[in-house]
């Protein structure tokens, strides 16, 4: 008599075409050099919309102020290389640390309330730390930005280099340990109560699954990976300003996964290719207005639906049981 498989152990096996997709990823710097900028952007910011997917699509945990932890991980991954030591992936290690302290701060704050408390709860924190920011000139740089970053090789052999490969193939990598780590969390059990949660929140404290702690925990893994893709920009760029605890930030990722879709992490990783290729195009044909056709194309996907948009030969087709 055969044992039934488990449907979590079955979501955690890699589809081939995953495979693809990532190998493809570790050589785009290489195929495509003269693009190796934006894919190191694209590669940032898809792990700044995953860290977010955790709490929005997978826990229904709204937030406007996620970059805060965007934030803290580039000032902190930048003052480390100044005032401590130049190395990458000691100084990835700091933000993320740093990150995931001020998250499991945060979540006090979150774990009760209303979703309108908590949008401007996060809000706040994130506006807090942005004029702290500006008032610590001394030792942030204040409006001018810090300046000056100047990072080690990676493993003490990869310099950066000015075309932006080393760069690429670091977020690259950092981006796929820890996209398998979030892999590995949402098709955990751990997961499964996440999902609960989001779901019907009453029903999950109903049947004992501790909500406030699930909430608590999450929220502290996400702040810990936004801040390493926080970090990742301000090693590959070298400079860190104000504009990484914007509320625009938080918008961009909001928007990103609007596109992608919630509750997948591909979603994040495709929502950034998407959002990042449409602003590099449209801005240079139009630097003025790309964010009208980038707002156009929203328009768009939310009235046609994504899956529609992906097929057009849908778009006329009548209704099943219409005459």
């Amino acid at each position: 008599m055969t044992t039934p498989s488990n449907p979590l152990s079955l979501n955690r096996r890699w589809k081939p075409i995953e495979w693809v997709l990532w190998a493809f990823a570790l050589v785009a710097p290489l195929l495509l050099p003269s693009h190796a900028l934006i894919i190191n952007e694209i590669a940032i910011v898809a792990l700044f919309a995953v860290s977010l997917d955790l709490i929005l699509g997978f826990t229904g945990v709204v937030s406007l102020g996620h970059a805060a932890f965007f934030g803290m991980g580039a000032y902190t991954a930048g003052l480390f290389a100044k005032l401590v030591m130049p190395d990458p992936l000691v100084g990835l290690a700091a933000a993320v640390v740093t990150a995931t302290v001020l998250g499991a701060l945060c979540s006090m704050t979150i774990i009760r309330g209303t979703d309108l408390t908590r949008l401007m709860v996060t809000l706040g924190v994130g506006l807090i730390l942005m004029e702290l920011a500006n008032k610590l000139s001394w030792l942030t740089g204040g409006a001018d930005g810090l300046q000056g970053v100047v990072m080690g090789p990676i493993l003490g052999k990869f310099e950066f280099d000015l075309y932006g490969r080393t760069a690429a193939w670091y977020s690259i990598s950092v981006l796929l340990v820890l996209f398998v780590l979030s892999r590995r969390i949402v098709n955990s059990p751990f997961g499964a109560t996440l999902k609960a949660i989001r779901d019907n929140r009453l029903r999950a404290m109903a049947i004992g699954i501790p909500v406030t702690q699930r909430l608590a925990v999450i929220y502290t893994i996400a702040a810990g990976m936004a801040g390493a893709a926080g970090a990742l920009l301000a090693q590959t760029t070298g400079f860190a300003s104000l504009d990484v605890f914007a509320f625009d930030r938080s918008a961009d990722v909001m928007l990103i996964l609007v596109i992608g879709g919630t509750g997948w992490l591909y979603g994040g990783v495709a929502g950034a290719v998407v959002f990042k290729l449409m602003q590099d195009f449209i801005s240079a044909i139009t630097p003025q207005y790309w964010t009208f056709w980038i707002g156009l194309f929203l328009v768009v996907l939310v009235m046609v639906g994504r899956d529609r948009l992906l097929r057009p030969w849908t778009w006329f087709s009548r209704k099943a049981g219409s005459t």
